[in-house]
């Protein structure tokens, strides 16, 4: 059943409500947004299912923290997701409304037949809610429910929707920035991809675009070149955008020659966690991590207390026995604050070690005990191979042999701490994948190498969702004088 109303004057008293809850006069793309929310809130269509798309500096946050609080004052059930934990944190700060990731709000583990681990979707039990998914473009068609041995069966964006639709009357919001990077191995968003997602899910799609750029915020230059860049995307014009810095103050650029000075001075403005270095592939943020790690902060070992770590493999062993956190999943682009190493050791022909650690985004969870595999630090594939983690797998099973069975053996591989031990790497510095939903006061984007054939429009993606993340200051490191028109 939809939410009900009684009257087209309820619904135009919703409407003022939710206008009431903007800053400002909304824009002409947020006031067509207030009434297109109205209609799909009340519609008794099936399925129903809203998509907000716009660009950066439009008001997506805004128009989505007014929806929330509208919402929360008639009493309609909300839940706010995001795919990562970052993108939920972010989401949660302007929402005013605790934010979970998608897969820990979807997924639930279970015990297999053999005593290992298997998991699948959780029931919907909400009815009439509202289901709201920020960063809706990160959202592909790999990385949901698992068949065995933690291996890919179904789509992520499969299970959402099941999921969500399972409640009933329950509906749907995607928010999302298409002009950002797709999901790695798509060429687009399909969870921003209308007549896909009508036809594959029989849904009810509106859609609106936000895109007029909030008059405040082109006063930024982070935005305002945002703005020129996602410009043109849409025109689809490949070559280097022209970018223009003077009179602002939020964004500069900067020579490889001053980066370590220049990230001192972030790190004792902003603090560590509130700095990033984004690049454009796991071999060059781990040169920059090296650098930091041993220039900056000073650190000699493998991996220290106080190394800030990304995980980059879902993992839901090390988090099944600790009942004061909520959820088994570790994900894939978490970060992970590292409080204490408590022993370093080689088995198998690979490093570990065995850490006390917590996750950066949720505070207020304990620390908790895990084995970290250390190969995938400096690996520069984005982890640890398939072929080594096989290798590994066959190596852990040797040790167990004696139990006879194959199931046996099976069950003790599954909850060998070496066999489960996390993949990780150093997170000062990060591509942009693992960037995308996240924010920061200070970013520092790193150009890479770069020839003038290779500025089409997926470089171009790159560089806007790089851009975007930054809050406060953006630094553009080594790029090239073809990016500036006054340089020409």
């Amino acid at each position: 059943m939809p939410i009900p109303i009684e009257n087209s004057q309820q619904h135009i008293h919703f409407e003022d409500r939710l206008a009431g809850h903007f800053p400002h006069v909304p824009t002409q793309g947020q006031a067509e947004l207030i009434h297109a929310f109205s209609r799909y809130l009340f519609s008794d269509q099936p399925r129903c299912t809203l998509m907000v798309r716009g660009y950066a500096g439009t008001g997506k946050t805004t128009s989505v923290g007014a929806f929330v609080r509208a919402l929360r004052e008639i009493g309609a059930p909300t839940v706010l997701l995001a795919p990562t934990g970052r993108a939920a944190k972010v989401m949660q700060s302007y929402a005013g409304l605790s934010a979970s990731t998608i897969h820990r709000q979807i997924y639930r583990t279970t015990k297999s037949s053999d005593g290992g681990t298997a998991f699948g979707l959780a029931p919907n039990m909400k009815e009439n809610a509202v289901f709201i998914v920020d960063e809706a473009s990160m959202i592909g068609e790999s990385g949901g429910r698992s068949e065995k041995d933690g291996f890919q069966t179904r789509s992520l964006l499969d299970d959402l929707m099941e999921y969500v639709f399972n409640g009933a009357g329950c509906r749907l919001v995607l928010v999302g920035d298409d002009a950002q990077l797709p999901p790695v191995g798509h060429a687009e968003s399909p969870a921003l991809n209308e007549e896909k997602m009508r036809q594959e899910f029989d849904l009810t799609v509106a859609t609106i675009r936000l895109t007029d750029v909030v008059r405040q915020e082109l006063d930024s230059g982070i935005l305002s070149n945002a703005h020129q860049l996602r410009l043109q995307i849409d025109a689809q014009h490949d070559g280097f955008p022209q970018l223009d810095l003077s009179g602002h103050k939020d964004i500069e650029r900067l020579d490889g020659l001053e980066l370590q000075e220049q990230i001192e001075d972030l790190y004792a403005r902003y603090g560590e966690d509130q700095v990033v270095i984004i690049t454009r592939s796991n071999k060059r943020a781990n040169q920059f991590n090296q650098q930091i790690r041993n220039r900056v902060l000073w650190r000699e070992e493998s991996i220290e207390a106080g190394d800030r770590l990304m995980v980059v493999r879902n993992n839901y062993f090390w988090l099944s026995g600790q009942e004061a956190i909520p959820t088994t999943l570790i994900a894939n682009g978490d970060t992970l604050i590292v409080q204490k190493i408590i022993k370093r050791f080689e088995r198998y022909g690979a490093p570990f070690a065995e850490a006390e650690v917590r996750l950066a985004d949720f505070p207020n969870h304990p620390t908790f005990e895990v084995c970290l595999h250390l190969s995938a630090l400096h690996t520069d594939s984005p982890s640890i191979p398939p072929s080594e983690i096989q290798a590994l797998q066959a190596a852990v099973a040797e040790d167990y042999i004696h139990l006879g069975s194959r199931t046996a053996i099976k069950k003790a591989v599954s909850i060998d701490p070496c066999f489960q031990a996390l993949q990780v790497k150093f997170a000062w510095a990060i591509t942009c994948h693992k960037a995308q939903g996240g924010q920061w006061p200070a970013v520092i984007v790193d150009q890479g190498y770069l020839q003038d054939d290779m500025i089409q429009i997926e470089l171009l993606r790159w560089f806007y969702t790089a851009f975007t993340r930054a809050q406060e200051k953006l630094f553009l490191l080594n790029f090239s004088p073809s990016f500036f028109s006054e340089e020409k």
